[in-house]
C-alpha cells in the first residue's frame, strides 16, 4: 500500500486565494482607494497564450485584482511595443505587468523582459530581480512565480527544506535556477543539474527533495528516487493517448513512484501554484504602494560653533531628486528634474491621489524674528524637520522660492537658516527651476513693448505711423 503523500496544488492554491481575498478586502476597507491592478500585455493571438490570460483574468476577479488585457497585432514594431511598456510603467494606477510569451520572432524576449520596470515585474523575470536572489543579502522585489509555488506548496505539507540535499533538475531561467538560488537561501544544499550532467541518476538517488523542470516525459525513473523522497515534478508534457477524448494526456518529467514520501500530481500540482503566487506578487506589489512615502531621513552632522548659512548649505550632502521622488511614490512622469537636485512635480498627482486619506495641514503664520533672525522660513524648515525625526510623522515644508535679496546682501533669506533650511541655497534663491526668468523675461518684453509704443506714437505724426504700417 502506497504511502505516499499527494502534494495538492490545488487545494493549496485555493487556500491562497482566498487568505488573499480577505487581504484585498481588508486593505480595500482601511484605504478606499486601494485597488491592485495587473496588466497582461499580448502580442499576436495565439489560443495557448489566449487561454492562459483568460485564466489569470478569471482568478485576478475571484480576489478582487483589478485585469487588463491589452492586445497587440502581430506585427506590431519594437518602437511600438517598447512605448505601451513604458506608459504602463509611467502609470501609478498599475501595480503589475507581464508580458505573456513567447513572442513574434522579430521582436526581442530579452529586451521587452529587461523593460518591465522593476517595481512592476511581478513575473520576477527582470535581471535586477533574478540578481538579487544570488545574493545571500539580497532584497528581489518579486520572486519567479514558478519557483515561489513550489517552495509554498512544499512549506505548506511541511517539507523541511534547512540542511536538506535538493537535487534541481533543469536549469531554465524561470524555473531551475532561480529555485535552486531560492532553496539556497532557505539553508539547502543544492545540486543543480541538467541534459547534460555526467552521473545524474547517482545525484537523484542521494536526494532528499528532487524538483525536475527539464521538458522530457518520465526523464526521471521511479527506481531512481530514494525511498521517503520529497518529488516536485514541474514538468507539462503532453503525449499520445488515444483512449483521452483530446487524443492526449498530460504527463510530468517524473514516473509515478509509489515509494516517495512526497509527490506532485500532474496536472493539479505545480501549474495552480504559479497563478497563485502571480496574485500574491501583485497584491504585495499594490501593498507596498499603498503604504505611501518611505522617505530615508539624511542625518545632519552639527558643528560647533555653528557656521554660517551659506558653509552649512555647501557643506550638506544632498540626495539626488530622482531617488528622492522614488522615495515619495511619485511616477516617472510625474516628476521633471532641473538638474541633479531640483524638480518639479506634475499638477496630476493631485488628482491622483483625490481619494487618498488626507494628512494635517499647518500654517506658519507672520511672526517677529528673533535677535539671530530666526523667522517664518525657518520656523517652517524646523517644524517639519522635527515632525519627521522626533514625531515620526512623514512631513513636508511648503515655501515660497526667495526673491534675489538675499544673494545681494539686502535682506534675509526665504528659504529658512542654519540647519533648517531649503537646499541646495544658492539655486534656490537665484533661479531654482527657471520659473523665475521665465516671468523676468516675460515682464521685460512688456515693459520694452510698452516703451517702443510710447515712444513712437511720441516723436511720429499718426499719417508717419499709417505709412509705417
Amino acid at each position: 500500500m502506497s504511502t505516499c503523500v499527494c502534494l495538492d496544488g490545488k487545494a493549496v492554491a485555493d487556500a491562497v486565494r482566498g487568505e488573499l481575498a480577505q487581504q484585498v478586502a481588508q486593505l480595500k476597507a482601511e484605504h478606499p482607494s486601494f485597488q491592485p491592478k495587473l496588466i497582461a500585455l499580448q502580442v499576436g493571438g495565439r489560443s495557448d497564450s489566449s487561454a492562459y490570460i483568460r485564466q489569470k483574468a478569471k482568478a485576478c476577479k475571484e480576489i478582487g485584482i483589478d485585469f487588463e488585457h491589452v492586445q497587440l497585432d502581430e506585427t506590431v514594431e519594437q518602437a511600438e511595443l517598447d512605448a505601451r511598456v513604458e506608459a504602463i510603467n509611467d502609470d501609478p494606477t498599475v501595480h503589475g505587468l507581464l508580458v505573456q510569451l513567447p513572442l513574434p520572432a522579430h521582436l526581442s524576449t530579452q529586451h521587452v523582459v529587461q523593460s518591465i520596470s522593476v517595481s512592476k515585474d511581478v513575473d520576477g523575470f527582470h535581471a535586477e530581480n533574478i540578481g538579487q536572489l544570488s545574493k545571500r543579502a539580497g532584497a528581489p522585489q518579486f520572486q519567479p512565480c514558478t519557483p515561489l509555488g513550489c517552495i509554498e506548496l512544499l512549506q505548506r505539507y511541511g517539507v523541511a527544506i534547512g540542511g536538506k540535499r535538493v537535487v534541481v533538475v533543469g536549469r531554465s531561467d524561470i524555473v531551475g535556477a532561480p529555485l535552486a538560488a531560492m532553496l539556497t537561501r532557505l539553508d539547502a544544499t543544492v545540486t543543480l543539474c541538467h541534459s547534460r550532467t555526467a552521473g545524474i541518476e547517482a545525484l537523484v538517488r542521494d536526494a532528499d527533495i528532487l524538483v525536475v523542470a527539464i521538458g522530457q516525459p518520465g526523464f526521471v525513473r521511479a527506481d531512481w528516487i530514494k525511498p521517503g523522497a520529497c518529488v516536485v515534478d514541474v514538468g507539462m508534457n503532453a503525449v499520445d493517448d488515444a483512449t483521452k477524448k483530446a487524443g492526449f494526456r498530460w504527463v510530468g518529467d517524473v514516473e509515478a513512484c509509489a515509494h516517495a514520501g512526497h509527490m506532485t500530481p500532474v496536472p493539479g500540482g505545480v501549474g495552480p501554484m504559479t497563478v497563485a503566487m502571480l496574485l500574491r506578487n501583485v497584491v504585495s506589489s499594490a501593498q507596498r504602494h499603498a503604504e505611501g512615502a518611505q522617505i530615508v531621513p539624511s542625518v545632519l552632522r552639527l558643528a560647533t560653533p555653528v557656521p554660517s548659512d551659506i558653509a552649512i548649505a555647501q557643506a550638506a550632502v544632498l540626495k539626488p531628486v530622482a531617488q528622492l521622488g522614488a522615495e515619495l511614490r511619485l511616477a516617472r512622469h510625474e516628476l521633471q528634474p532641473h538638474g541633479r537636485y531640483t524638480a518639479k512635480v506634475g499638477l496630476g498627482v493631485l488628482e491622483r491621489l483625490g481619494a487618498a486619506r488626507g494628512g494635517r495641514y499647518v500654517v506658519v503664520t507672520g511672526i517677529s524674528p528673533t535677535p539671530l533672525g530666526e523667522g517664518k522660513s525657518t520656523v517652517t524648515v524646523g517644524l517639519a524637520q522635527a515632525l519627521y525625526a522626533h514625531a515620526g510623522r512623514t512631513s513636508f515644508a511648503c515655501v515660497r522660492q526667495p526673491s534675489q535679496g538675499p544673494t545681494f546682501g539686502i535682506k534675509g533669506g526665504a528659504a529658512g537658516g542654519g540647519y533648517a533650511q531649503v537646499a541646495p541655497m544658492t539655486e534656490m534663491n537665484l533661479h531654482l527651476t527657471g520659473d523665475i526668468h521665465a516671468i523676468s523675461a516675460a515682464t521685460n518684453l512688456v515693459a520694452a513693448a510698452v516703451d517702443a509704443r510710447r515712444f513712437h506714437e511720441a516723436t511720429q505724426t499718426d499719417a508717419q505711423l499709417l505709412a509705417r504700417l
